[in-house]
C-alpha cells in the first residue's frame, strides 16, 4: 500500500516526488476536449489535498492555457509543489525558430513558460522530443547554462531513442553540466517495447522514470470495443480523442486483449480497470511517478485510488504474459543458449540487466 504524500526520489537527484504526477494536457477547453477552469481547479486541488506536489505540463499544451491555469492554481502553494514543464514544441505557426531543442527555442520557451507559470523558476524542465537536427553539445550546454542562472534547477528528457539520451548524459557528466535526472516516455500495458532499451537506461544512468498515458490513451479503461476497430481507419486523422486514439496505433486486436485482462483482475480485486493499470506501472522498480491524465474530478478520483492497488505476483505474471513484448536484436540474440554458454562458459553467473 502506499499514498500519495509518500514520496519518492526523482532519479539521481534528492527532489522528494509524489508517487503520481498529475498531468494537465487536459486542463483548458483549447483543444476542442479539455477540462475548463473549474474543473480543471477541482483536479488540482484534489491532487494538492491528498498530498500530490509532482505537477506536469508544457509551453504549448492546449495552447499556453495549461500553463496558466497551473501558475494561477499554484500562486500561494508554490513552494510545496514540484512544476514540471517542456520545450520543444512551435510556439508559434510558420516560425521555424519557435520550435526544435536549439538554444534560441529553449530560452524563449522558458521565458513565456515563466511568465504563463507566474513563477520564477521552473523546477523541473524537460525536453520533449528530440528534433534530430541540433547537436548534442549545445543542448546540453544551454540547459546547464538555464540552471546556472536559476532559471531551471533540474532537468529531464522525453520521447528520445536511447542511444542519443546516452550521447546527451555523457556529454554533461564528462564536461561538468548538469545531468537529466528524468525520462519521460510512453510506457503502459500496451506500449512495452521501452522495456528494450529506454528503462534499463533509466535504471544504469539514474534517470527516475515517468510514464505517460499509462492508460494506454483510454485503451485500458475498457472504453473501446472490438466496434471501434472497424471504423478506426477512417478516424486516422483527425483532433478528436477518438482520432488521436486511432492515429496512435494503440487500438488493435492485442491492446483489447490486454484491455479485457486488464478487466477480469480489476473485478478479481473490486478495483476499476484504469486503477490495474496505472497499479502495474507502479510496481515497476524502475518507475518514480506515472503521469495521470484527467478531464474530469471522477476521473481524477478514480486514478488516484490506484496507489493503494496491489497486485498479487500471480496477477502481475498473467498482465506480463499477455502483454509481454517481442523479443529483439540483440538481447533476442545474446540469451539463446548457446551464446549464454559460449559467454558465460557454462558457468551460472547473475545477471545485472
Amino acid at each position: 500500500m502506499t499514498a500519495l504524500d509518500q514520496y519518492r526520489l526523482l532519479g539521481r537527484s534528492g527532489l522528494r516526488v509524489s508517487p503520481l504526477a498529475l498531468g494537465t494536457m487536459t486542463f483548458g477547453t483549447e483543444w476542442g476536449w479539455g477540462a475548463d477552469p473549474s474543473e480543471a481547479r477541482r483536479i488540482f486541488d484534489l491532487h494538492v489535498d491528498r498530498g500530490g506536489n509532482f505537477i506536469d505540463t508544457a509551453v504549448n499544451y492546449t495552447n499556453g492555457a495549461s500553463e496558466r491555469l497551473v501558475g494561477q492554481f499554484a500562486r500561494d502553494k508554490r513552494d510545496r509543489l514540484v512544476l514540471a514543464t517542456k520545450f520543444t514544441m512551435a510556439r508559434d505557426p510558420g516560425n521555424p525558430n519557435s520550435g526544435g531543442n536549439h538554444r534560441l527555442n529553449m530560452v524563449r520557451s522558458v521565458e513565456q513558460s515563466l511568465r504563463q507559470l507566474e513563477t520564477d523558476r521552473i523546477d523541473l524542465l524537460y525536453l520533449h522530443g528530440w528534433d534530430a537536427t541540433t547537436q548534442p553539445d549545445e543542448v546540453m550546454r544551454a540547459l546547464d547554462d538555464l540552471v546556472r542562472a536559476g532559471n531551471v534547477l533540474y532537468v529531464g528528457i522525453c520521447n528520445t531513442p536511447a542511444w542519443r539520451i546516452s550521447q546527451l548524459q555523457t556529454t554533461a557528466d564528462l564536461r561538468g553540466w548538469s545531468p537529466f535526472v528524468a525520462l519521460q516516455i510512453e510506457y503502459n500495458l500496451v506500449e512495452r517495447t521501452v522495456e528494450h532499451e529506454l528503462i534499463p537506461l533509466a535504471a544504469a544512468l539514474g534517470l527516475g522514470l515517468l510514464p505517460w498515458s499509462p492508460l494506454g490513451g483510454g485503451v485500458l479503461t475498457g472504453k473501446y470495443t472490438r466496434a471501434d476497430l472497424r471504423d478506426s481507419q477512417e478516424r486516422a486523422v483527425g483532433t478528436t480523442r477518438a482520432s488521436i486514439i486511432a492515429s496512435s496505433g494503440l487500438l488493435n486486436e492485442r491492446s483489447l486483449d490486454a484491455a479485457e485482462m486488464v478487466r477480469t483482475i480489476a473485478a478479481e480485486l473490486g478495483a476499476t480497470p484504469s486503477q490495474v493499470a496505472i497499479a502495474w506501472t507502479l510496481a515497476n522498480p524502475a518507475v518514480t511517478s506515472p503521469v495521470i491524465g484527467a478531464r474530469t474530478l471522477e476521473q481524477a478520483e478514480d486514478n488516484f485510488g490506484a496507489v493503494g492497488i496491489a497486485l498479487s505476483p500471480g496477477q502481475m505474471a498473467r498482465l506480463d504474459q499477455a502483454t509481454a513484448p517481442d523479443p529483439i536484436f540483440p538481447g533476442r540474440f545474446l540469451r539463446r543458449p548457446m551464446v549464454e554458454q559460449l559467454i558465460f562458459g557454462g558457468a551460472t553467473v547473475a545477471r545485472r540487466g
